[in-house]
């Protein structure tokens, strides 16, 4: 039987924790063989937001894991602990596939696991891992990432989909798609496809903008130019420029092509329109312009899209199988 190390300390965030327990601990079939063995791995008894718990082995037996999981971890302004990064060190070095969820990628960079390496966190931390990591080339526009024997992942949902994805490695897709329907969440979504972080209408008061961003979404199945936005806002082409990059942190066209893609983002969910239609109606023009945007921005096509966040929601959904033309990591 594999071992499973959730490696624990003071400060690990409970919601990956739980998740990476609830997904391993049970097989989802009752004939996969063999299973993970489960096991809570910290120096000491130690608080997991407001839980008290009690690892069954100290950190020294990382080691002998198969593979080593690090839950999110909660202040990321202070360096993880020291025993915590020289014990998934020492737990990589001896062979175990070590494994980060959200903020748990910074103790794997702080133990050198990810020196030239690709490695993802929730966008919000992506900047801070960066700096203090600048070995480690994060990319935080993405799910997950796989190279080999050392995964990362963005937050929350996105851990889950690194959990499923190890699952679906080690055991098939069949047995991956038994453990997301025991779940009830999505059976996959590809580690390349994007955080799902759009560029927010910031609030409607307080900058020079306000007025234009509600006229422009109004109107996304228009052939809008920055003359258009220009125009309407009052300001020369220039000015509207640099309104926007104080604004939203970056140029008109940009932030046009976000809400586009955003908008042809909710249209996938929550309507059959075919993919034609959903370009006219975001003003992408063509299927296949609004196919490459799609692709480019979100990181899969509009059918696998629409195919992630449709198909699973019953015992006869889809089981999952694999797309072509997905992207893949690592």
């Amino acid at each position: 039987m594999a071992t499973l190390a959730l490696a624990v300390t003071d400060g690990m965030l409970h919601f990956e924790l739980s998740l990476a327990y609830e997904v391993f601990g049970t097989d989802p079939t009752g004939v996969a063989d063999p299973w993970y063995s489960v096991v809570l791995c910290g120096p000491r008894a130690v608080r997991v937001g407001r839980f008290r718990l009690e690892p069954d082995h100290g950190l020294d037996h990382l080691p002998r894991a198969h593979t080593v999981i690090v839950p999110g971890w909660a202040d990321v302004e202070v360096d993880p602990p020291a025993d915590l990064v020289d014990a998934v060190r020492a737990a990589h070095e001896a062979g175990a596939r070590v494994a980060s969820l959200c903020t748990g990628v910074f103790v794997l960079a702080a133990a050198g696991l990810l020196d030239g390496k690709r490695a993802t966190t929730h966008w919000v931390h992506a900047e801070a891992l960066a700096a203090r990591y600048p070995r480690v080339n994060v990319d935080p526009d993405v799910l997950y990432v796989d190279n080999g024997s050392v995964l990362t992942s963005a937050g929350k949902s996105a851990a889950m989909d690194l959990c499923l994805h190890l699952i679906r490695r080690d055991h098939g897709s069949s047995v991956a798609n038994a453990a997301a329907r025991r779940l009830v969440v999505p059976p996959h979504r590809d580690g390349g496809q994007a955080q799902f972080v759009t560029t927010p209408v910031p609030a409607p008061d307080n900058h020079p903008l306000a007025d234009l961003f509600p006229w422009v979404i109004a109107r996304l199945d228009q052939p809008l130019t920055v003359e258009d936005l220009a125009r309407q806002a009052r300001m020369s082409s220039r000015n509207l420029g640099r309104h926007f990059r104080s604004v939203t942190g970056t140029t008109p066209l940009q932030w046009l092509l976000t809400q586009r893609i955003r908008h042809a983002q909710e249209l996938l969910e929550t309507t059959d329109d075919s993919v034609e239609a959903i370009a006219t109606a975001t003003g992408m023009g063509t299927a296949t312009t609004l196919r490459r945007h799609f692709n480019r921005t979100v990181g899969v096509p509009p059918d696998t899209y629409r195919r992630t966040f449709r198909s699973w929601t019953g015992p006869g959904a889809d089981d999952g199988a694999d797309d072509g033309g997905r992207r893949t990591t690592g």
